[in-house]
């Protein structure tokens, strides 16, 4: 019976974001894909509760590369960029700003945590040149599977599986597996691997 709600839950959800999702396809068509998601996840990122919920993930599923069907997007979260994925059991807790992200399964991200496409999205190498002037890059960050990454945190680089990002840190350089990490630069406290200890 609940597995049946549920279905219905979601058909109702893609019914509900047809509109936002034909929005999405005219602009993808004359901004780009990245504009365009942006755009719709702001005004998606403000329907509250479990109705939200679910029309954010029935958009999402067809706008960026991957969302799985189990994936919790709350309430405020903005993406932008379409190469985004959201892998099983993945929870985005409130006004989470994610760019070129892969968030692996059972991970889950609290409030306020930015994700934006690497750490070099742009340019800063010319003083004779205004920032938003100069090429960036941007780079796939990946959040392993099984990672908790505290409220506020800014992550620029990989995080390894099964890790604890500390609230407020900032991650500026890849994360092993396993291990609690925080700090402004993060830096790794201790491992969570029993034989560590």
């Amino acid at each position: 019976m609940r597995s049946a709600a549920k279905a219905l839950a979601r058909a109702i959800a893609l019914v509900a974001t047809v509109p936002a999702l034909l929005s999405f396809v005219l602009r993808r068509a004359i901004m780009g894909p990245d504009r365009a998601l942006e755009g719709s996840t702001q005004a998606l990122a403000l329907v509250p509760g479990l109705p939200g919920e679910y029309m954010r993930r029935a958009f999402l599923s067809y706008a960026i590369s991957y969302c799985a069907p189990t994936a919790t997007v709350q309430f405020g979260t903005i993406f932008s960029q379409a190469g985004a994925r959201l892998d099983a059991n993945v929870y985005v807790g409130p006004r989470c700003h994610l760019g070129l992200v892969h968030i692996e399964r059972d991970v889950l991200l609290a409030a306020g945590v930015h994700i934006p496409s690497g750490g070099a999205t742009h340019g800063t190498d010319d003083v004779s040149r205004p920032i938003r002037d100069q090429p960036g890059a941007r780079t796939l960050v990946r959040i392993g599977e099984g990672t908790w990454v505290g409220s506020a945190a800014i992550i620029l680089a990989d995080v390894g599986k099964h890790c604890v990002v500390g609230a407020g840190s900032v991650v500026t350089k890849p994360l092993p597996d396993y291990v609690v990490a925080a700090g402004v630069p993060a830096r790794v406290i201790r491992s969570r691997r029993p034989e560590a200890d």
